[in-house]
């Protein structure tokens, strides 16, 4: 399979936060980002492997500054890392002022896809060809945080009783 670069799948998403979209304190529900999150990262991992793809794991999500009523929402997702069937895609998330285009980092998230074949087993993706200086660092951060879950993913097993 031939390299991709990130840019031939990435993605910005634009949101306006409405009333149902808020909590009694007019910020938004932390739900309702991890919503608009999943999707994002869906879309950019099947651009990416042009196949069905699946969510895997979603690692810590932490919220810097709230996101209030009004504000425009901006999901920006590319592509970070790739393995045999899964990628890793990093999603930023800014708020934006309406009035005075401020702009302020909310959160950020990065999340594992699978790619699946037409029977639903994990099926192999194109690896990702960071070309900036910006993507090799987040692709080489993507591969130690990939590492990182392995080792979370082996706690996670059950021992076998005895």
């Amino acid at each position: 399979m031939d390299p991709k670069p990130v840019s031939a799948s990435s993605a910005e998403f634009t949101h306006l936060v409405l009333p149902s979209d808020t909590n009694a304190l007019g910020t938004i529900f932390g739900g309702r980002i991890m919503e608009w999150i999943d999707i994002g990262a869906a879309i950019v991992s099947e651009r990416h492997c042009r196949k069905v793809a699946v969510t895997a794991s979603m690692d810590a999500l932490n919220f810097i500054s709230p996101i209030k009523l009004g504000d425009i929402v901006i999901l920006k997702a590319a592509c970070n890392f790739t393995h045999k069937t899964s990628m890793e895609i990093g999603v930023r998330i800014e708020a934006e002022n309406p009035f005075t285009g401020e702009r302020r980092h909310t959160a950020s998230a990065y999340l594992t896809f699978v790619a699946l074949d037409d029977v639903g087993r994990p099926a192999p993706v194109p690896p990702v060809n960071p070309e900036t200086p910006e993507e090799k660092r987040r692709f080489q951060e993507g591969q130690s945080r990939r590492e990182e879950r392995i080792k979370w993913k082996s706690r996670l097993k059950p021992k076998p009783t005895e």
